[in-house]
């Protein structure tokens, strides 16, 4: 069933749509004098665009099923990446059904198990099938590295899918999707701000021995981004006033920033670029995800406590 959009998100998302077209425009001015991976990045982020906009158009149970199939793809390549034994097949099993069951927990509002359920639920029950074949050899990495999965690439996103399903607010006419797309707005802008502030003056490295392209430069730029996104947005999309909003884009510009070098560190561990090939110029779903494992979790929870 279809819903109307908020004007400020439909607003917004137009928004976004112009700064697409702009940049691909100056793609296509300054092609052949610009990193050759712009090119296939701006169509990806095209894909992801419409992708959002019609699951925000086709109404909240849309929205929950595009960020759960997220979850799915983003775990799918995390155990692909990892190391796994023959004996644990029916974990596996196990590790992919908690998708749909914390996403159904989030679609009734289930608060309560929301916030169990992978923590606490999966981390007793990941082990028991482990135990049954009997296998020890190498049965702490693997229910330590499963479990660090599910929390990574289904917990932690399933609190952006939580906003959807909040009550609404006074001071937030937009509602809950006004607070995801403001999350996912600053968390991408301060990736993408990153990055081109990173190439363009990038000098000083931020932490060499874990991911080398990223620089004291972009952090600075990515964090300056969000901020002044988080003051034009959160007027129309949060019921935040100009210092919480600073603190959020703020707050998001780091959070995003640690994320990133989370999942870095992992596939440095790994000995691997990317988490996978599904979005040209990205990688995998897990590296377009990286920050927002970490952003979604702590917006949600600074929401969570400071208005309800």
């Amino acid at each position: 069933m279809s819903f109307e959009v908020p004007r400020p998100v439909a607003a917004t998302l137009a928004a976004v749509v112009a700064v697409l077209v702009l940049a691909t425009i100056l793609a296509w001015v300054l092609r052949g004098r610009i990193p050759a991976d712009v090119a296939p990045r701006l169509k990806t982020w095209w894909v992801i665009v419409a992708l959002y906009a019609a699951a925000t158009v086709l109404g909240r149970t849309a929205s929950l099923v595009l960020l759960a199939a997220t979850s799915f793809l983003a775990l799918k390549e995390y155990l692909t990446l990892i190391p796994t034994r023959r004996a644990d097949r029916v974990v596996l099993l196990l590790a992919y059904l908690a998708i749909p069951l914390q996403f159904y927990w989030v679609g009734i509002g289930w608060y309560g198990m929301f916030i169990i359920f992978v923590p606490v639920y999966m981390l007793l029950a990941l082990p028991i099938p482990m135990i049954m074949v009997g296998e020890t050899t190498g049965f702490l990495r693997a229910v330590s590295t499963l479990h660090w999965g599910l929390m990574t690439c289904v917990f932690s996103i399933s609190h952006a899918a939580y906003l959807l399903v909040l009550p609404p607010l006074a001071a937030a006419p937009a509602g809950g999707r006004g607070l995801l797309l403001f999350l996912l707005v600053l968390t991408e802008a301060n990736d993408v701000a990153q990055y081109c502030s990173g190439k363009a003056f990038g000098r000083l490295k931020a932490v060499p021995r874990i991911s080398p392209g990223k620089t004291l430069e972009g952090l600075i730029g990515g964090l300056a981004a969000s901020a002044l996104l988080a003051l034009l947005l959160a007027p129309l999309l949060t019921p935040f006033g100009w210092s919480r909003a600073l603190l959020a884009g703020i707050g998001i510009g780091c959070a995003g920033f640690a994320g990133d070098l989370a999942i870095s560190a992992i596939k440095r561990d790994l000995k691997v670029k990317d988490s996978g090939t599904l979005l040209p110029g990205h990688g995998g779903t897990l590296d377009r995800l990286d920050s927002l494992t970490y952003t979604a979790p702590l917006f949600f929870h600074a929401v969570w406590y400071a208005y309800y």
